[in-house]
């Protein structure tokens, strides 16, 4: 196992981060956030496409790149570090894991061409180590009946993934109510669900635990971008802000405040990397370490980018600077797919590790 970049791994996220660089600068996102039409449907064409981030998870025989964690980790890292307004954590990692387990081979293939666009009607604040709540019922007929808040990716998906029981159904978009509602994170809206005797298909067996915590550990390196992001800009800009005829980076609480911080990214990225690696391996370890990772990396980014508004000064609090657009993302994904509080909880049971008396 190593941590460290491959090659093809770096040469991916090169891809993505010059077209990011060229379509989903700072100021394109600030503006398109505050919009009725957030999400980037022409950059999400252009990832699918051209550089195939749609199916990176999909295997090649059912027309995919045959990718692992890994590399989709490297893509979140980046569009973490843009906010991106695109649909790849919904469709590309949560709803084709959820086909990937339940062995949906259609669907999979429409998913890697592109074409289409999947979401995982689940609360985003669904948490891997609890039950879903029970609000869709299938009737005699066959149809669903009930309604689903807080679900990201919903107002933009083709296809919608329905967890009913332990079953997985297929719904067309057209046949369900999408409603979407005021969300912290301006760049990830979420929407009210509703479905009033949709037909749908039943298409396999849905693991929510292992989809969700999937999710999770691959949530991490999104996270991790994020704090990234935020670091590298209040570096920037606290060594052209000056104060007393000297930079306010030259003051030596300033210079402390920053070091923590670095330390804590860098911890963060061995966190979500580990977490990556052993997902993408399929080891018995990964839920651990996916837990490690999901508690660590959600209050990094938080605190990084609470960090990174106080040390822009008054900059940091007008809507014009994108700081906070990080610092929604940041607390809204804290508690997407589980509260750092309950990936902990995982973790000392998974670790076997005796809690606090």
């Amino acid at each position: 196992m190593t941590l460290l970049y491959t090659e093809v791994e770096e040469e991916l996220r090169a891809s993505v981060r010059d077209l990011l660089a060229d379509r989903c600068a700072p100021d394109a996102v600030l503006k398109r956030a505050e919009s009725a039409a957030p999400y980037d449907l022409e950059l999400w064409k252009t990832l699918a496409h051209q550089i195939g981030v749609a199916g990176l998870l999909v295997p090649e025989e059912y027309g995919g790149a045959g990718a692992t964690a890994r590399e989709a980790a490297v893509v979140l890292e980046e569009l973490g570090r843009a906010v991106a307004p695109v649909p790849f954590l919904t469709s590309a990692v949560l709803a084709t894991k959820a086909l990937l387990v339940a062995g949906e081979e259609d669907l999979l293939q429409e998913l890697a061409a592109g074409d289409v666009t999947a979401a995982l009607v689940v609360p985003l604040a669904a948490s891997p180590y609890r039950p879903l709540p029970e609000t869709v019922a299938v009737g005699a007929d066959g149809t669903l009946s009930g309604e689903v808040r807080a679900v990201a990716g919903a107002e933009i998906a083709d296809v919608l993934l329905v967890p009913v029981g332990s079953a997985l159904y297929r719904v067309a978009a057209e046949h369900a109510r999408v409603e979407v509602v005021p969300s912290l994170d301006l760049t990830r809206p979420i929407a009210t669900v509703g479905f009033d005797g949709a037909p749908g298909k039943v298409i396999g067996h849905f693991e929510r635990e292992r989809v969700l915590s999937f999710g999770a550990g691959l949530l991490a390196s999104e996270q991790l971008g994020v704090g990234q992001w935020c670091l590298d800009t209040t570096l920037a800009y606290i060594k052209e802000r000056h104060q007393f005829a000297r930079p306010v980076g030259s003051f030596q609480a300033i210079k402390h405040r920053m070091a923590d911080l670095w330390l804590d990214v860098v911890r963060a990225r061995a966190a979500a990397r580990n977490a990556a690696d052993l997902l993408a391996a399929g080891s018995e370890d990964a839920g651990l370490a996916a837990a490690v990772a999901a508690s660590w990396c959600s209050e990094v980014a938080l605190h990084v980018a609470e960090e990174g508004v106080q040390l822009h000064g008054g900059i940091g609090m007008t809507w014009e600077h994108p700081v906070h657009l990080y610092l929604k993302r940041a607390k809204a994904s804290e508690i997407a797919l589980g509260t750092p509080g309950a990936h902990r909880e995982a973790v000392a049971a998974l670790a076997d590790l005796p809690g606090p008396v």
